[in-house]
């Protein structure tokens, strides 16, 4: 199902300037994954501005490239350096009229959805419409599912009944070796019925085949990224083994990693994170692209804070996010958010927010208290 083009703004958008912080948000427990723990969410928040009206762009990299090769140090720099001077002074028709300027540096997927995704919020305000609109999405609230992180097995428990008794429509277990069949075990006996995913982030290797044998036989609704984050050969040698749908995160920065993810039977299910793929007019062409082949996607998370955790909700309004995305309530990860309004679920639930753009809009006053490091730059 292909969406519609964007159409043009009555008049091209002029950047008038930028300002690009570092902020630093403490989480309200330690998250931990097979790759590490976080205690904090350090991220960069980029505002790009044009004629009174601002666009926020939220950053997703991490510190060090421990999830994808790509950290804040080089992220920050190509910012600085190459891409905010490329577009400041500079006017665009649309989002998509920023491709030439993004598309000629190699890599940096997250580091150019930040400038893009910030031009698509400052678009749309510019439209008068909500994000969700001008992306092709209708849905007024967006089904939601919980990750959990690493944790001993009874106090995983907890958090699963908590959350199902929350409404939460799909619980999703962190997993590494060593902490994987046991686990499934135990919360698979207490909630027979629960939609039940699992998440490696790329700990196993094929070596591993007798682990996923045994996590075939759980009735999961997927698999998600159980190998290496950039082998797409290797899933689909374990996807032509399992009964059970691998989900490749990871593994997917673009549209043509998607087509051969896809092509190859590597994965039935893609998860789309719009600040991993360069943003949101290639999120779009994934979308499109499984809608195509009849592949279901979901919008994952990286802890993002309100800007681009907004983002993320707008993006799953479009049709094919057929199955619970991982934008949960705020208030899970922060104490405090850098948001004025409250993104919380209901029931499971997450309402689209309404208003032009994002349809949030930033707690200045804490910002600067939560901020490292800010730049400016004018035209």
């Amino acid at each position: 199902m292909a969406m519609p083009k964007t159409s043009p703004a009555r008049q091209p958008l002029v950047i008038d300037s930028a300002e690009l912080r570092v902020v630093r948000l403490p989480l309200v427990s330690p998250f931990t994954i097979a790759t590490g723990t976080m205690h904090e969410k350090l991220f960069p928040l980029l505002t790009l501005r044009s004629g009174g009206l601002e666009g926020y762009g939220e950053g997703v990299m991490d510190p060090y490239p421990d999830y994808l090769d790509e950290g804040i140090a080089g992220g920050m720099a190509l910012l600085r350096e190459v891409l905010l001077p490329q577009i400041v002074g500079k006017s665009f028709e649309n989002p998509e009229a920023l491709e030439p300027v993004l598309a000629p540096w190699r890599g940096f997927t997250m580091t150019k959805a930040t400038i893009e995704m910030a031009f698509w919020d400052l678009w749309a305000k510019s439209l008068n419409l909500p994000l969700k609109t001008v992306l092709g999405g209708t849905k007024t609230g967006i089904d939601v599912g919980v990750s959990l992180g690493i944790n001993p097995v009874d106090v995983t428990i907890d958090k699963v009944r908590q959350h199902v008794d929350l409404g939460y429509k799909r619980i999703k277990l962190k997993i590494m070796p060593g902490h994987d069949v046991a686990l499934v075990t135990a919360v698979r006996r207490l909630f027979p019925d629960v939609h039940l995913t699992v998440d490696a982030n790329s700990a196993y290797s094929l070596a591993d085949m007798d682990v996923m044998m045994v996590l075939d036989e759980f009735g999961l609704d997927y698999i998600e990224q159980p190998l290496a984050w950039d082998d797409i050969h290797d899933h689909a040698v374990l996807q032509g083994r399992l009964k059970t749908a691998i989900c490749l995160d990871e593994c997917i920065r673009s549209v043509s990693d998607a087509r051969k993810a896809l092509a190859s039977g590597a994965a039935r299910v893609i998860n789309i994170k719009a600040g991993r793929v360069s943003g949101h007019s290639e999120s779009r062409r994934i979308h499109d692209l499984c809608a195509a082949w009849s592949c279901p996607v979901w919008c994952g998370g990286m802890l993002e804070a309100g800007i681009g955790r907004a983002h993320n909700i707008h993006l799953s309004a479009l049709p094919n996010f057929r199955k619970p995305g991982d934008t949960s309530s705020s208030s899970r990860y922060f104490t405090r958010d850098i948001v004025n309004e409250k993104l919380e679920t209901v029931n499971g639930v997450m309402p689209v927010p309404a208003g032009p753009g994002i349809g949030v809009t930033l707690d200045w006053p804490f910002l600067d208290s939560v901020t490292q490091s800010s730049e400016r730059f004018p035209a």
